[in-house]
C-alpha cells in the first residue's frame, strides 16, 4: 500500500512541478521576459565553475535587473565520480523547500571536492544551516515530496535532452534553446542580449 501511495505522490509532483517553479529554487522575478533553467549537478566540476565563477555574472547582467528570471533544477548525474550525486540533489531540495536552496548549494560547491568522494555530505552543509534550518532540512531530506521532486527535475531533463551539464534552457517568446558552452561567457551574454533586443 505504501508503494503505491509514494507512486501516487510522485505522479503529482511531476505533474505540479511541470506547471509550477519548483519550491525555494528561482530567483528573480518570474514576470521578467526571459526565463533560464539551469540543469547541473552538485558532483559536476564544470558545473562547480558555472556556479563560482559564471553565474554571479549572469545574475548581475541579467537576473539583476529584471530582464530575465533563474530557475535550478538538479539533473543528477550516474556512475562513477557520481553516487552522490541525488543525496546531494535531496539535501538541496529539502533546503529549498525552508527558503535555503541557495545557500546549501552555495555549500555543496564549495566543498564539492571532498563530499563527492567521500560521501559526507551533511557535515559539508550543515554549518551553512541555523540549528533549527538544519532540523527541518534532515526531516525533510526523507520526504517523498523531495525525492519525487528530483527525479522530476531529471525527467524534465531528459525531455530537453540534457546531454551535458551544466546545460543552460533559454526560454524567450514561446522558444527554447539549450545552451551548454560554457567557454566564453561573452558569447552566452550576447546570445542573451541579441534576443532580448529583438
Amino acid at each position: 500500500m505504501k508503494k503505491w501511495l509514494f507512486i501516487a505522490l510522485a505522479a503529482a509532483v511531476f505533474c505540479l512541478s511541470a506547471a509550477q517553479d519548483p519550491k525555494g529554487k528561482v530567483i528573480g522575478n518570474p514576470s521578467a521576459p526571459m526565463r533560464l533553467e539551469l540543469y547541473g549537478d552538485f558532483t559536476c566540476p564544470h558545473c562547480k565553475h558555472l556556479h563560482d565563477d559564471i553565474l554571479p555574472l549572469i545574475v548581475r547582467d541579467f537576473i539583476s535587473n529584471n530582464k530575465a528570471y533563474l530557475v535550478f533544477r538538479d539533473y543528477t548525474l550516474t556512475g562513477p565520480g557520481h553516487q552522490y550525486s541525488k543525496d546531494a540533489a535531496a539535501y538541496a531540495a529539502a533546503g529549498g523547500r525552508i527558503g535555503k536552496y541557495q545557500a546549501v548549494s552555495d555549500a555543496l560547491f564549495k566543498s564539492q571536492a571532498s563530499w563527492a568522494v567521500t560521501g559526507q555530505i551533511w557535515p559539508a552543509i550543515s554549518p551553512a544551516l541555523t540549528p533549527a534550518e538544519a532540523k527541518k532540512v534532515q526531516t525533510l531530506f526523507n520526504d517523498p515530496f523531495v525525492c519525487a521532486e528530483v527525479q522530476s527535475a531529471v525527467e524534465a531533463g531528459n525531455m530537453v535532452p540534457v546531454t551535458q551539464t551544466p546545460t543552460m534552457v533559454v526560454i524567450y517568446k514561446g522558444k527554447k534553446q539549450p545552451w551548454a558552452m560554457w567557454t566564453s561567457y561573452p558569447l552566452f551574454k550576447n546570445y542573451l542580449d541579441e534576443l532580448l533586443a529583438r
